[in-house]
């Protein structure tokens, strides 16, 4: 059995390993698949659309037949729009594809399926679309309120953040900076190493902290 082991992370500060670990398990302990017969597609993007590298290649190469199972370590991370999870997972199995769901314990295509598979799957999509889309809600809000302050207009801007034109942006580093917050706020990271990663002061990872809604934490 070929089995393509999809794993997925929203900036390239992310680590891929734990899913990679857990994807690939469940190939050869669950599928019976050796390490040789495991292609694992990657991606360091949103999961909020399909238009991603690793993902695309995968969908091509279930279309072309040249694997039998997909194994994703949880819903979220093949996408976060109930609509394009949904679409997915159709194309999969309507290609005689398995696919694999490990820490959802969700599994299709594979003849186990049981009447309650899909309602489960399509809550699990409805939530992580809502998850996105708060998050997204919050950081817009956020950025509306600071520019609405007196510190935002004669202070440097927040951390991942620059001004343009008096309108407070995303820089560059955005992305990873969310990243590194979210890790310190789940006790991951400490503000220490936080700060190293960042080049910035251990104090300016407390004001961002303090500023949670600015990154949709």
């Amino acid at each position: 059995m070929t089995v393509g082991c999809y794993v997925r992370v929203s900036t390239a500060d992310q680590n891929l390993d734990r899913q990679i670990d857990s994807t690939t398990s469940f190939a050869q302990d669950d599928l019976g698949a050796t390490l040789a017969e495991v292609e694992v597609y990657r991606d360091k993007s949103t999961g909020t659309n399909t238009e991603r590298a690793g993902y695309r290649r995968l969908m091509d190469d279930v279309q072309s037949g040249d694997i039998d199972a997909v194994v994703v370590h949880e819903i979220s991370r093949m996408a976060r729009s109930l609509q394009d999870l949904e679409r997915t997972v159709s194309r999969v199995t309507d290609a005689g594809v398995e696919v694999h769901f490990v820490r959802d314990g969700l599994s299709f295509g594979d003849g186990k399926e049981q009447p309650m598979h899909r309602l489960q799957m399509q809550m699990l999509g409805a939530f992580a679309e809502w998850q996105a889309r708060v998050k997204q809600m919050n950081t817009k809000e956020g950025i509306a309120a600071r520019q609405q302050s007196e510190d935002y207009h004669h202070g440097p801007a927040p951390l991942g953040f620059s001004k343009d034109d008096g309108q407070l942006v995303e820089a560059d580093d955005y992305h990873d900076v969310v990243a590194v917050l979210d890790m310190v706020q789940k006790d991951e990271l400490s503000k220490r190493k936080a700060a190293q990663r960042l080049d910035c002061a251990r104090s300016t990872i407390g004001r961002a902290l303090d500023r949670a809604e600015l990154y949709g934490l």
